[in-house]
């Protein structure tokens, strides 16, 4: 059986032997290492898909950030505001304000002043409430991120894997024919190195993706934790005026 697996890949290597487009790379290689290869190309799609609406959604994001503080800095009413945007607006600056503002409606609405039944503030309870809608915006805009790190991180040993596989057969079919000649090894060598180079294809721009949305993204969550910080000191000063 394995001779038979042997004589099978030196012909099909033969029947290759000019064609090193990438096609025939993909068609000559051994079982193994075109499920490797299938494998890196899917991620390799599935990652730029990843890219490309990271990409969308921190410009959009961004843009709806100074869309909304220039609303909020303007002078207007909070509680008009939050009229405006509603209870449950699109983007997560908004959606913090939108936190804090049903938590201080509802206390309001219940008659809880500076102090509730358990001697918790207002303040406290509504710093508790955009503490937990950061960490949950934070985590919404993580989604895919780990794919990309994992992606950089394994697909070059992925790679590696196949080519290791692909050379070990091409020395095994070179064994077998007992010929050394150029026009015999080349196409096995290349078939076996194409799984490398799409390892790095696909791991290249994971990497270089994951790096920035990770920055975009701290800086992002650092914009959250800056407009917490100035709306909680905001309700402070009302709540002090109040019991003035």
């Amino acid at each position: 059986m394995e001779n038979e697996t042997l004589v099978a890949a030196s012909e099909l290597a033969g029947s290759f032997s000019g064609d090193f487009s990438i096609v025939g790379l993909f068609l000559r290689a051994d079982w193994i290492v075109k499920t490797v290869m299938i494998m890196l190309i899917l991620a390799s799609v599935w990652s730029w898909a990843i890219i490309y609406e990271k990409l969308m959604r921190f410009r959009r994001l961004e843009g709806q950030a100074d869309e909304f503080e220039r609303q909020f800095w303007s002078g207007g009413s909070l509680d008009q505001l939050f009229d405006v945007i509603g209870a449950n607006p699109e983007h997560p600056l908004a959606t913090l304000f939108a936190s804090a503002m049903r938590e201080w409606r509802r206390s309001s609405d219940r008659g809880l002043g500076r102090k509730d039944k358990l001697g918790a503030g207002l303040q406290t309870r509504i710093h508790q409430v955009m503490r937990i809608t950061i960490d949950r915006e934070v985590e919404r805009l993580e989604r895919y991120l780990g794919f990309l790190a994992t992606v950089g991180s394994t697909a070059p040993f992925l790679g590696l894997f196949g080519t290791v596989w692909g050379i070990m057969n091409s020395f095994q079919a070179i064994a077998h024919t007992k010929n050394t000649n150029l026009a015999v090894v080349a196409p096995g060598i290349a078939e076996a190195l194409f799984a490398t180079a799409l390892g790095l294809v696909a791991a290249i721009p994971a990497v270089i993706a994951y790096n920035k949305f990770s920055n975009d993204l701290g800086r992002y969550a650092t914009r959250l934790e800056g407009f917490a910080g100035e709306f909680s000191a905001i309700l402070s000063r009302q709540l002090d005026e109040e019991d003035s």
